[in-house]
């Protein structure tokens, strides 16, 4: 049975290089979604409009805001994009998350963790530390492979790996 494992980066590096040893491991970055926060932009001055399902930034295109705020990850994961979340302002989001985000975009970083099985106060707890500047970094792994997943990930820094 499928299960999510979810960790929390400090900073952009550590976590693509665990999505990196992830990927060298054999295991599919396709079901890797990861979440980080456009520093120092807010909601202020930032011009949305809906494309592709939800908010996203008129005046850059995804690509270079995402590939400015995920590095190296958003070449290595698919779906790479950028959009206004309310109370957070520009966010990068990669992978399958993506889209939950887009078609939750009301209901903010908390209502796409919740479609992903995360519970709600979790979810909230892992919205906070994206307001804080930290990376959410999640994965859809079968439950033989969980530990493997989660020792990467606490091997490349991650603060906190947790599975639902």
């Amino acid at each position: 049975m499928a299960k999510t494992v979810v960790a929390i980066f400090r900073d952009r590096d550590n976590a693509e290089k665990a999505a990196r040893q992830i990927k060298e491991q054999g295991f599919r970055t396709e079901d890797i979604s990861i979440i980080a926060r456009q520093e120092g932009e807010g909601d202020k001055g930032v011009t949305a409009t809906m494309k592709a399902g939800g908010p996203v930034n008129d005046n850059i295109s995804d690509g270079v805001i995402s590939g400015g705020i995920l590095g190296g990850l958003a070449g290595l994961l698919i779906g790479a994009g950028s959009m206004v979340v309310p109370g957070l302002g520009i966010v990068a989001a990669a992978g399958p998350i993506t889209g939950l985000l887009a078609g939750a975009a009301t209901g903010g970083i908390v209502g796409g963790l919740v479609d992903l099985g995360i519970p709600e106060k979790r979810g909230q707890a892992y919205e906070h530390d994206i307001r804080a500047g930290k990376i959410l970094f999640s994965m859809k792994a079968e439950e033989d492979k969980i530990d493997s997943i989660a020792s990467i990930l606490r091997n490349n820094g991650a603060e906190s790996v947790d599975t639902y």
